[in-house]
């Protein structure tokens, strides 16, 4: 009896410890699901707050992604209908480790806690009343047969107790067994109910795509390339070759904002309103314009295309200072085109 009693106890430690690995296989959950049942008990908490199912993070993802696609995007649809599926096996997974844990687990725990606990409290004091009956024979003389006999008494009242415990605990076995059947007919549930669900999903992917296939293929209409105009080498400084749309912001220019006002600022300069547009003469540096150039910070060089400007400076690769109706301030080298240079 003793042996199958230590058998038992190997048994039940070993299986609850596989039990919670089946529930939980990522160590980094059992971790942090442990802590959290830890601080419910401080807390003074029945049950935990849960610990999020790898399901469920999953639906969370795919809920998150299918709501940025969109519902013109089906993709987007079905990501959405699996992410309500996979939030339902969350759930059922809950419900597994919900009731393995209390009539499996728990049972489990409680016979190791007091029941196998106490049989081997009783093994112990049987073999110290063993020692103390073995000690007491080999010292017997003249006037120890009372101490014999008692010691002996012990011993046997001792073996008893044990015997009696570790054959009640063999012989109600049957605990242990209808304990083992609650753990598959939880499994049992869970994967029923959870292939109600894949088939309900696999149901709905099936209709998603039968959706898809019966739509009018889409064709693809490319946006219209951008013109160039080939200028003649005379009025082109720099080849000829420009683009007939606006080129966009200058690489330069936000980083160009707080020096331009700074140096307007120290120059004492101001832009204008509208003034009437005056071209400037040829016979000073200027630039001709190729687009309109709209100033959206202050000391920036408004103008519109054709305007001659007056160049004045090169600030740097990107920018040049110029004047026009009596305004000035900055604008891109990529707006203009060069008629008379800077000299160098």
């Amino acid at each position: 009896m003793e042996k199958k009693v230590d058998v038992t106890s190997r048994a039940v430690l070993d299986i609850m410890t596989k039990t919670t690995e089946y529930l939980q296989p990522n160590p980094a959950s059992r971790a942090k699901l442990s802590m959290i049942n830890t601080m419910s008990k401080i807390r003074g908490q029945e049950k935990g707050p849960g610990y999020p199912q790898a399901e469920s993070v999953l639906g969370d993802a795919m809920l998150r992604f299918g709501r940025e696609l969109g519902e013109e995007s089906s993709f987007g649809l079905a990501l959405v209908d699996a992410s309500e599926a996979m939030k339902e096996l969350g759930e059922v997974k809950d419900a597994l480790d919900m009731e393995v844990k209390q009539n499996f687990i728990d049972p489990l725990q409680n016979l190791h806690d007091k029941d196998l606990k106490e049989i081997q409290h009783h093994l112990k004091k049987m073999e110290g009343r063993r020692l103390d009956f073995d000690y007491k024979k080999k010292r017997q003389g003249k006037g120890q047969d009372d101490e014999l006999k008692q010691a002996l008494e012990k011993f046997d009242e001792s073996k008893e107790v044990a015997e009696q415990s570790m054959f009640n605990l063999l012989e109600s076995d049957i605990e242990q067994v209808s304990q083992l059947a609650a753990l598959v007919q939880a499994q049992l549930e869970y994967h029923s109910r959870s292939a109600q669900i894949l088939q309900q999903l696999s149901s709905k992917m099936e209709d998603r795509i039968k959706e898809v296939s019966a739509k009018p293929r889409k064709e693809y209409v490319p946006k219209p390339r951008t013109v160039l105009e080939l200028l003649p080498p005379s009025e082109s400084h720099n080849g000829g070759i420009h683009s007939a749309k606006s080129p966009g912001r200058s690489p330069g220019r936000e980083s160009f904002k707080t020096w331009s006002i700074d140096f307007y600022t120290t120059r004492g300069v101001a832009p204008c309103s509208s003034p009437p547009r005056v071209s400037a003469p040829l016979d000073q540096p200027c630039c001709r314009a190729l687009y309109d150039f709209e100033p959206e910070n202050e000391g920036e060089l408004g103008f519109k295309e054709a305007d001659v400007i007056t160049l004045t400076n090169q600030i740097d690769d990107n920018w040049y200072e110029g004047m026009i109706n009596g305004q000035s301030g900055f604008f891109p080298i990529s707006y203009v085109d060069i008629l008379v240079p800077l000299p160098h």
